[in-house]
């Protein structure tokens, strides 16, 4: 089944841009690399890795990344912009690589495009070597289950938003969402079902984080903290 990332994969990357967008630059690029940083990691495999931002920050710390992402295009991208890195088309539902082979394992707000969880997360913890770490950036579950897949936001008659709005919260689904030219497939899935197959591989969670966003844009801020939509979390391998 077609996901809608082929189709619009050069929409995200003008979206992206060189930087990221705002959620990645504002909330979690930070804590993310703060992560990274306490870590003196080596080798790291970046799931889902789009047109390679986090693997040129990782490769930046001198750490030996490798990205992959089953949209060709982004691929190509990633490959055009660093030259020198690793990049390969492949699905994290069925990693190319052998046993241990990573310290470090990213997945950066890529388990809601991927149909098949509970393979991929198998995947990334069979890859990690002992006492390495699986750095998980995600959108809340909460987020994930709007009642309108787009934004869930409820308005009054001026437009102000009032609150937000969830429905189903533990049915997991699939939904379209769509936004700045891009339409895909996402997974709404409740925070159990993440944490239930983390736990059955064994891992042991080490960091759990729900960032406030940098001040930089006080007014973006103040709205993404009153609905704060993404976390980060890190699992050790034992």
């Amino acid at each position: 089944m077609d996901n809608g990332w082929t189709g619009s994969a050069q929409a995200w990357i003008d979206a992206q841009g060189a930087d990221g967008d705002w959620t990645r630059r504002h909330v979690l690029d930070a804590p993310m690399l703060a992560r990274v940083d306490t870590g003196a990691f080596r080798k790291a495999l970046d799931i889902g890795c789009g047109e390679g931002r986090f693997c040129r920050m990782m490769r930046a710390r001198s750490i030996a990344a490798t990205g992959i992402d089953p949209t060709a295009p982004l691929i190509e991208t990633a490959r055009a912009r660093d030259p020198g890195g690793d990049y390969r088309i492949a699905a994290a539902e069925a990693l190319p690589f052998p046993d241990g082979a990573f310290d470090l394992v990213v997945s950066y707000l890529s388990l809601i495009d991927i149909a098949g969880l509970e393979d991929a997360i198998a995947g990334m913890a069979r890859v990690l070597a002992p006492g390495g770490a699986l750095l998980i950036a995600n959108l809340a579950s909460f987020a994930t289950a709007s009642v309108d897949p787009s934004g869930g936001w409820v308005r009054d008659a001026a437009g102000q938003r009032r609150h937000f709005a969830i429905d189903h919260y533990l049915e997991p689904r699939a939904a379209r969402v769509s936004w700045a030219g891009i339409a895909i497939e996402n997974h709404h899935r409740p925070l159990s079902a993440y944490m239930g197959l983390l736990l059955a591989q064994g891992l042991r969670l080490t960091h759990f984080e729900e960032p406030r966003a940098d001040p930089a844009d006080p007014a973006r801020k103040a709205a993404y903290d009153r609905v704060p939509y993404a976390f980060l979390m890190e699992w050790r391998k034992i």
